[in-house]
């Protein structure tokens, strides 16, 4: 067993092989010690055979015990290896010890998904943890969690978690369907996994959810949905989902409901604003500017009176800065990332003014507009609502405040269009028994 694994990894340095003898039987045993648990290797292993003398004994230990398993094929020993598990073979049989290395003994923190009240446990690398993380809070005996194995090379486990008495059917047969098409060599993080399950790479808007927080994951198996966990990611994926998914953060579970739903339409408003404000300031100075009263109108002329450019060249100027700036802050130390860009940006805003090459109330407009996108809950469905206002913008400069409410329009259209998995991606209201119903009838014919 050692010579042919050795001819498979090409005769690695860090791959410890020797053959054991206790007096009574001789063991074989390969594996690589920066990807095994020691500890669990030496009492789990080593110890029992070195002071184990009866061979039946040793047997039936190996056999009682699940973390120990026949070994497949040959051509299969490598890869066995390679993901932390120790091969011995033990009169002509070969063994599997599957003791792979944890670099995570506890749950991480929430980072992205900022929620005052309700758990701050985040997901973690460890695919068997978060597992449990989420067992704790969806402790149902019909939570079904399903293995699969996807990439050439990383061999990346992918599990498939969801609840068999609420879940859609047709969903989880067309999920089967796009993970069984899945062709990567190397999948490293969940957002290749969403890429690749999407169907169409050039979409505007994602019709998966990732999210951070295992209590998210519970409310969602709660109503129906489907929630993939990869090992290496922190990120959960959730489908199928609705924009209004995209628009829910957890404190809106905890407060009050008329609080909550105030929140709600705050985020939709600030939606709103971010789509339209800069296509509207431009709509309004260039092209319809009879739209306000006129001692706005006059206002805003008589801020623009030295600046020497038309409207949508100071919208283009002040967007790239809110982007370079919103960039410069993920790349920056995070020590010094929020004080260098929030004084940058004071600077920069008072600066670029008083030399005449913007607006006051484009000053005022940009603010309005980076504010706004921070009160979207999700980062996915920020970044395609940040970049959806250029489209806004390029429309606008062309066909003026039409070009917008047409735009807008065409906006909703999209969205009634976008499928989810099958699923209506502006469905204002789906029964939370519909999945259930669904199965039923599914059953009864």
């Amino acid at each position: 067993m050692i010579d042919e694994l050795r001819n498979m990894l090409n005769h690695p340095s860090d791959l410890y092989f020797d053959t054991l003898d206790n007096g009574y039987m001789q063991m074989e045993i390969c594996y690589f010690p920066i990807l095994c648990d020691q500890s669990l290797l030496k009492n789990g292993l080593l110890v029992p055979f070195s002071y184990n003398f009866e061979p039946d004994e040793f047997e039936r230990m190996i056999h009682a015990n699940p973390m120990f398993t026949p070994a497949g094929p040959p051509d299969t020993w490598a890869g066995d290896v390679l993901r932390g598990t120790v091969l011995f073979m033990l009169e002509d049989q070969v063994y599997r010890f599957n003791i792979q290395r944890k670099f995570h003994d506890k749950p991480g923190m929430v980072q992205l998904e900022i929620a005052l009240q309700g758990s701050q446990v985040a997901l973690t690398e460890d695919l068997d943890m978060n597992i449990s993380l989420v067992r704790l809070r969806f402790n149902s005996p019909t939570l079904c969690v399903e293995q699969h194995t996807i990439g050439a090379i990383s061999r990346t486990r992918i599990t498939v978690l969801y609840d068999t008495n609420l879940v859609n059917r047709d969903v989880l047969s067309l999920l089967h369907q796009r993970l069984a098409n899945v062709q990567i060599k190397l999948l490293q993080a969940s957002g290749q996994l969403v890429q690749m399950l999407s169907g169409r790479r050039h979409r505007f808007f994602p019709i998966i959810l990732q999210t951070e927080r295992p209590d998210r994951i519970a409310a969602m198996l709660e109503r129906g949905k489907v929630v993939l966990l990869q090992d290496g990611s922190r990120f959960g994926l959730i489908l199928p989902v609705r924009i209004f998914d995209f628009m829910h953060a957890m404190d809106d579970d905890f407060e009050s409901y008329w609080m909550s739903k105030l929140l709600v339409v705050l985020r939709y408003l600030g939606m709103l604003l971010t789509i339209t404000l800069p296509a509207l300031y431009i709509a309004i100075v260039s092209y319809n500017p009879e739209v306000l009263r006129v001692q706005l109108t006059l206002s805003i002329a008589g801020s623009r009176v030295v600046v020497p450019y038309p409207s949508f060249i100071e919208v283009f100027i002040m967007l790239f800065m809110i982007e370079a700036l919103n960039e410069a802050s993920l790349r920056l130390p995070r020590f010094i990332g929020s004080t260098a860009t929030t004084v940058g940006g004071l600077i920069l805003g008072q600066a670029i003014q008083q030399a005449g090459l913007v607006s006051s109330i484009m000053i005022i407009v940009t603010s309005v507009v980076a504010i706004s996108n921070f009160v979207i809950p999700n980062n996915g469905f920020g970044y395609s609502i940040r970049f959806v206002k250029y489209i806004f913008v390029l429309i606008t400069i062309y066909f003026g405040l039409l070009g917008l409410v047409v735009a807008f329009f065409a906006l909703v259209v999209y969205w009634c269009n976008i499928r989810s998995f099958g699923q209506p991606y502006l469905a204002l209201y789906i029964p939370k028994l519909e999945a259930t119903m669904h199965h039923k009838n599914k059953e009864d014919t």
